[in-house]
Parts: structure tokens; C-alpha cells; sequence
């Protein structure tokens, strides 16, 4: 069954670093893109940085421009989201996503907060 899997997030100060993995299985990984999402308390789920079938085709919101990348290793069927300068805002559950066969998968989510 396709499954995704985030891990690697956590509890930074502003101006922190971490780096979000997402690891897929149950379909040809390296056949879809993935976008990163988030989605904090009582706010809307936000698309976060997108990645196509290779590290030569993202978009970023305009909200992490400059700060986060996205990049994918296929071998390892896993994308990352690195976030740099973290802010206060960044704080939300961060969900990676991809589309297949007129179905949507989400995984489970891994929680940031950016805190002093």
C-alpha cells in the first residue's frame, strides 16, 4: 500500500535549522513529485515547497523562499524539506503529499515549533 512516512521534526529557537524527511513506499517513488505541507492550530493546511521528478523543479511558497529546500535521493525513496532562519511562524505539523491514480496520500505529519 502507498504510505508516507515525516519524520525529523522537533523543537528549535529562532534562526534554527532542521531538516524534515519524508519517506515513501508501496508505489515507484521516483514517478510522482511530493509536496511539503503545514498546517498550524486553527489555521488552514498551506503548501510549503513542491518537487518534481527531480532536484531541477521546485516552487516554494513565498512565505520560505530562501529559507527552506526541498530536494529528493530516489534510492532512498525519501524527499527533505531543510529549514534554515527558522521563525516563530514556521511553527505547524508539516505533512508531505503526493498525488497518484486520482488519489491523494497524506502521511502522518511531524510537528515544529519554533520557540524561544
Amino acid at each position: 500500500q502507498v504510505q508516507l512516512v515525516e519524520s525529523g521534526g522537533g523543537m528549535v529557537q529562532p534562526g534554527g535549522f532542521l531538516r524534515l524527511s519524508c519517506v515513501a513506499s508501496g508505489f515507484t517513488f521516483s514517478h510522482y513529485g511530493i509536496t511539503w505541507y503545514r498546517q498550524a492550530p486553527g489555521k488552514e493546511r498551506d503548501m510549503v515547497a513542491s518537487i518534481g521528478l527531480d532536484d531541477q523543479l521546485t516552487y516554494y511558497a513565498d512565505s520560505v523562499k530562501g529559507r527552506f529546500t526541498i530536494s529528493r535521493q530516489n534510492v532512498k525513496n525519501t524527499v527533505y524539506l531543510e529549514m534554515n532562519s527558522l521563525k516563530p511562524e514556521d511553527t505547524a505539523v508539516y505533512y508531505c503529499n503526493t498525488h497518484m491514480g486520482g488519489s491523494t496520500y497524506w502521511g502522518q505529519g511531524t510537528q515544529v515549533t519554533v520557540s524561544s
